[in-house]
């Protein structure tokens, strides 16, 4: 494994980097309320970073997405390069490719997803023709999409026009622009074959993963800043063993969730099997990513109460992936069920041959029997000074 990042991906991180911090304000974050920053996803699209993401893979869409976690930046670019660019590129035909990505690398069309609760639940039914009939309760980003990628109970997946649907506007934990989604025969284009949910959903776990350890990476910057420059009782805060092991444990969880999210692109990228690690990188992401945005909280003392400061808003973040990705405990069990179920087809190793009998160089011979000294004897008995006695009030 190489997580090196190459010329192209860093290039893409540092103008990421760049467009979100010099953007996504504090106080931009405010004036745009639970709404969509339009004027910071017109310039992330003209720079072209929609479009590159086809050219440095998953990997280097998880590198973009950290810094947009770092700035909790309210733009719907983790759903549009998933459901829409990642997507159509790996299972669009060559029509639907030319026909859709133009427009979605652009940023003019926005593809979001149902995932992944419809498929797993059964919410929505597809009849001949493609005509789907169903409810997702919660999309997120519906509000600035134009298209939805959504799986049926058969999980095959489909494209539909939002104007062809019912929407209505849904406020979530983090303010990102969700709706509920109402299907009554409304028709829809077939999207890849057998295997595109899969891969979709494991492609959509490792890049939300990855926000999350931009979303971490942010509140524990946020706790460092404040914990080395308050003081109290005359030093500052940072040097309290209790806060160091705190944000210790906050950066080590940081780390693993972003070493797993990348384990998970690299293999994508690289054309190896990665369902398991994106299931990884989503439990990481989910368990570490709850307690790291709590104690970013936590290291603020009453600050980290106050709904106005920053923090607070990666603390709401947090939970909104933790929710998004699944609880911890309905990974682990489907990730154990997908290891079983690979084992169980993965060909069975054949028989061990040897390259001829082994021959030993004839029985081995002790010097003899081993004598012992005698039976161990001891000094007699052990007296004591005499009967225990009970402390007055207390039972035997």
């Amino acid at each position: 494994m190489d997580f090196t990042p190459t010329d192209e991906q860093s290039a893409l991180r540092e103008l990421a980097a760049q467009i979100f911090g010099d953007l996504s304000t504090h106080d931009r974050l405010t004036a745009a309320g639970t709404g969509t920053d339009a004027e910071l996803w017109k310039a992330l699209c003209g720079a072209g970073l929609l479009a590159a993401v086809e050219e440095v893979g998953l990997l280097g869409l998880v590198l973009a997405l950290e810094e947009q976690g770092r700035t909790t930046a309210q733009v719907p670019f983790a759903a549009g390069c998933v459901y829409g660019v990642l997507a159509l590129a790996a299972h669009g035909t060559a029509e639907q490719r030319e026909r859709l990505l133009p427009a979605v690398r652009a940023g003019v069309a926005v593809v979001t997803g149902a995932f992944p609760a419809p498929a797993a639940r059964g919410g929505v039914r597809a009849a001949s023709g493609g005509a789907l009939t169903g409810v997702v309760p919660l999309v997120p980003w519906l509000r600035d999409a134009t298209h939805v990628l959504v799986p049926d109970e058969g999980r095959r997946l489909w494209l539909v026009r939002v104007a062809d649907a019912v929407t209505e506007p849904v406020e979530t934990t983090a303010p990102w622009s969700a709706g509920r989604l109402t299907l009554d025969c409304v028709q829809a284009e077939r999207v890849g074959g057998a295997g595109a949910y899969e891969d979709v959903l494991a492609t959509a776990r490792t890049a939300f993963a990855g926000l999350q350890a931009g979303v971490c990476a942010g509140s524990l910057a946020r706790a460092v800043q404040h914990t080395t420059t308050r003081e109290q009782f005359g030093r500052p805060l940072s040097t309290n063993q209790a806060v160091l092991l705190r944000a210790a444990d906050a950066y080590m969880d940081t780390e693993a969730i972003r070493v797993t999210s990348y384990e998970a692109a690299w293999r994508r990228d690289e054309g190896l099997s990665y369902g398991t690690h994106a299931l990884t990188a989503a439990w990481w992401a989910s368990e570490a990513g709850t307690r790291v945005v709590h104690a970013g909280q936590h290291l603020h003392g009453g600050l980290g109460a106050d709904l106005q400061h920053p923090v607070h808003r990666h603390f709401l973040w947090g939970r909104q992936l933790d929710a998004y990705l699944g609880c911890g405990a309905e990974l682990l069990s489907e990730l154990g069920g997908l290891i079983v179920h690979e084992a169980r087809d993965r060909p069975a190793a054949g028989p061990v041959e040897t390259a001829g009998p082994v021959e030993t160089a004839g029985p081995v011979e002790t010097a003899g029997p081993v004598e012992t000294a005698g039976p161990m004897e001891t000094a007699g008995p052990v007296e004591t000074a005499g009967p225990m006695e009970a402390a007055e009030g207390v039972g035997a």
